[in-house]
């Protein structure tokens, strides 16, 4: 078998490459005019490839799928257990091929948050410890909004054309989740 050296490169502890980090977003939902429909997917795909690079850690890609709460309907969703299931399937190929330990999932989408609920079935599927970091739900600010447009900015993702009508909630009601009235009561957040 081969050795790998293990503190090659810019490798502050060796024991990082026990740690896998990964994406989770939504690839298919409507933000509005200025933003793709994979906006949440790019974000968190960015933060966690960037976490890697500076961290050493596994970057494991991104999870395909999203869930979304029964209430809102701008995209297409997956069920709460389809989701479990994908990531405990992803999870587990990284596990065995990459011999990681810990992973940390990069949740870009708020409609993912209910997967909390299912981490500790996750982990004990996978043999992983897990760790959701929702950090940009909690910065972004209202969903299609002023924060998802800055970032989208930095990344180069926004139609800077459009920018003028992403405030047309006529045309645009996912922004801000406007045209779901009920989801908004029913958050916790």
């Amino acid at each position: 078998m081969v050795e790998l050296r293990v503190n090659a490169g810019n490798v502050k502890n060796p024991n990082v490459h026990k740690i896998g980090i990964i994406a989770l977003g939504s690839h298919l939902e409507n933000h509005g005019p200025a933003l793709p429909i994979d906006t949440d997917a790019k974000i968190a795909s960015y933060i966690a490839f960037h976490a890697a690079l500076e961290s050493g850690a596994k970057f494991l890609g991104v999870i395909y799928p999203a869930h979304e709460l029964k209430e809102i309907n701008h995209g297409i969703h997956v069920s709460l257990d389809d989701l479990a299931n994908e990531i405990i399937n992803v999870l587990k190929s990284a596990k065995k091929h990459l011999g990681i330990s810990s992973v940390v999932i990069v949740n870009g989408h708020g409609g993912n948050l209910p997967i909390v609920t299912k981490l500790y079935d996750i982990e004990e599927q996978t043999g992983l410890l897990i760790t959701l970091n929702s950090k940009i739900i909690e910065s972004e600010g209202p969903h299609g909004g002023s924060g998802e447009l800055s970032m989208a900015k930095v990344l180069g993702i926004i139609n800077e054309d459009e920018v003028k009508n992403q405030t047309d909630l006529s045309h645009y009601g996912e922004v801000g989740l406007f045209m779901f009235s009920q989801a908004r009561k029913n958050d916790p957040n």
